[in-house]
């Protein structure tokens, strides 16, 4: 659980490995800058210093409904408290109901437009499942917004070779430091030549879960990096989404950081 090692399999990270441990690593810098930016800008240099991986990873949702003892539904006489309530910082995306929290994870959306995979163990063994299905949206009281077993834990994230992937991230938060992200994106791209071959988006801060855009990866798919193209894909990532009433201007902070992170993926300025 502890440890970074990166070899011709991909990186492995130990679920207890620091996250200034991630964000100094020097193969994880090269290879997988994305994931390096990510991992460095997590919290304060504190949290960085003691805050590990897989706690990212497993942290439970900020909602101040739920902090407060209301669920993770956020339910009061039967009614979700979030849409008639304060919701700020909630959900902008399938946010139909039940659940209104933003996934907290900064690694979870790079994690898996990486297409990395957690290893869980338990007294029965160990399992490998894909990050992106790791984070699950509850629709009772009684489910938990992770499948992970009452008696697994996460041991190691499992990540396969870059092999010319690029990756970009970038977040936007109302404070530069010792804040969480308000909105943030994770893009990794896949380029033949000066084109995008394949692309795979996905936004933090805006859904229960991390959030695929198959609109954005669309608007990528074949053309060449630009500032217009970068544009489009923020555009194209925004386009269903479906405010409160208090939290429209996650919209055009989640565009935006959809832009950069493919700017950046891409080698141009975030």
């Amino acid at each position: 659980m502890q440890g970074i090692v990166y070899d011709s399999q991909g990186l492995r990270i130990g679920s207890m490995a620091k996250l200034e441990e991630l964000a100094g690593d020097a193969n994880v810098r090269r290879e997988y800058p994305g994931l390096a930016r990510a991992a460095s800008e997590v919290g304060s240099p504190q949290i960085r210093h003691t805050g590990t991986v897989g706690g990212n990873l497993c942290q439970r949702p900020r909602c101040w409904y739920y902090r407060q003892g209301h669920g993770l539904l956020a339910v009061y006489d039967g009614k979700a408290m979030a849409p008639a309530g304060d919701n700020r910082y909630h959900a902008i995306l399938n946010n139909s109901d039940p659940a209104y929290f933003v996934s907290p994870s900064s690694l979870g959306p790079i994690l898996i437009a990486l297409n990395a995979k957690l290893r869980l163990a338990s007294p029965r063994g160990t399992r490998d499942l894909p990050v992106e299905q790791f984070f699950v949206i509850p629709k009772t009281e009684g489910e938990r917004e992770h499948d992970l077993k009452p008696d697994e834990i996460v041991t190691e994230v499992l990540v396969p070779p870059a092999q010319g992937t690029r990756s970009g991230w970038y977040e936007v938060r109302q404070r530069k430091g010792m804040d969480w992200p308000l909105a943030l994106a994770g893009v990794a791209l896949k380029m033949s030549g000066s084109q995008v071959e394949s692309a795979r988006v996905i936004m933090g801060q805006v859904a229960p879960i991390p959030w695929r855009s198959t609109e954005a990866e669309q608007a990528l798919q074949g053309k060449s990096i630009n500032e217009s193209v970068a544009d489009a894909a923020g555009k194209a990532a925004v386009s269903k989404a479906t405010p409160l009433s208090r939290n429209k201007y996650k919209v055009q902070l989640a565009r935006v950081a959809v832009k950069r992170a493919v700017l950046a993926a891409s080698g141009m300025t975030a």
